[in-house]
């Protein structure tokens, strides 16, 4: 995602932000009525429970409002109808690591009357292109379980371990046309301890993915984030 800047300056991360907020005089925003979240995830839906449990709580602005998935028994889809949230499987297609165009158009007509303002991929393990990021770009952001940019791609916590690294983590960022190449939003560090084995070091990152995912999601839906080239800036 890339927003451009005018006269050099940082642009709302989130137009979507107008249709959402109503703005006083004096530039303070007041919510008008809960954004509408999309989740896609391939595997058990660790990061679905947290987002959800952050909306539940009052702590992000928005509910999830349907949940996609690639694998038709992911873990995911059972935790999000536990949650009575919509949930379904939709066929990613013929190819192994990414959604064929027949795919992309099937998650793009599940997603729009769902009226979603913002897609957050939570372990989903297909590459989006065209369609899908022409639709709703900007509003496509990811969690991946390493500090990029380093270790992009698959078992980012094993490449982390097998380099010898001593910190990893996890980074949130928009999504793109690349593989993990988008705006970085957030990053979150891990140490790397002796003795870690791949899973050990996988479950600690996962822990503080759940902790990141939904602050970050809180702040981009506050307008909290602006963007200025490849920089994302906060509010202070």
């Amino acid at each position: 995602m890339r927003v451009s800047a005018g006269k050099g300056l940082a642009q709302p991360a989130f137009l979507l932000v107008l249709n959402r907020f109503s703005v006083s005089k004096s530039g303070r925003v007041s919510h008008q009525k809960k954004f509408r979240l999309g989740i896609l995830g391939s595997g058990k839906g660790s990061n679905l429970a947290a987002i959800a449990g952050a909306c539940e709580a009052g702590q992000v602005p928005a509910e999830v409002a349907i949940v996609l998935s690639d694998v038709a028994d992911a873990g995911i889809l059972a935790r999000a109808k536990e949650r009575g949230i919509h949930a379904r499987f939709i066929a990613p297609g013929k190819f192994r690591t990414k959604l064929d165009d027949e795919a992309e158009r099937a998650y793009i007509a599940a997603l729009q009357p769902a009226r979603v303002d913002l897609i957050a991929l939570a372990g989903f393990m297909r590459i989006l292109k065209g369609d899908f990021l022409r639709a709703f770009a900007p509003r496509v952001i990811n969690i991946h379980p390493a500090l990029l940019p380093s270790f992009p791609g698959l078992e980012a916590w094993k490449q982390a371990l097998d380099y010898g690294v001593k910190f990893t983590g996890c980074t949130v960022h928009f999504v793109d046309q690349g593989i993990d190449t988008g705006p970085i939003i957030a990053q979150q560090i891990v140490q790397v301890l002796d003795g870690d084995t791949p899973a050990r070091l996988h479950e600690r990152i996962q822990e503080a993915e759940q902790e990141l995912y939904p602050k970050v999601i809180a702040a981009l839906l506050r307008g909290e984030i602006s963007v200025q080239g490849r920089k994302t800036l906060w509010k202070r």
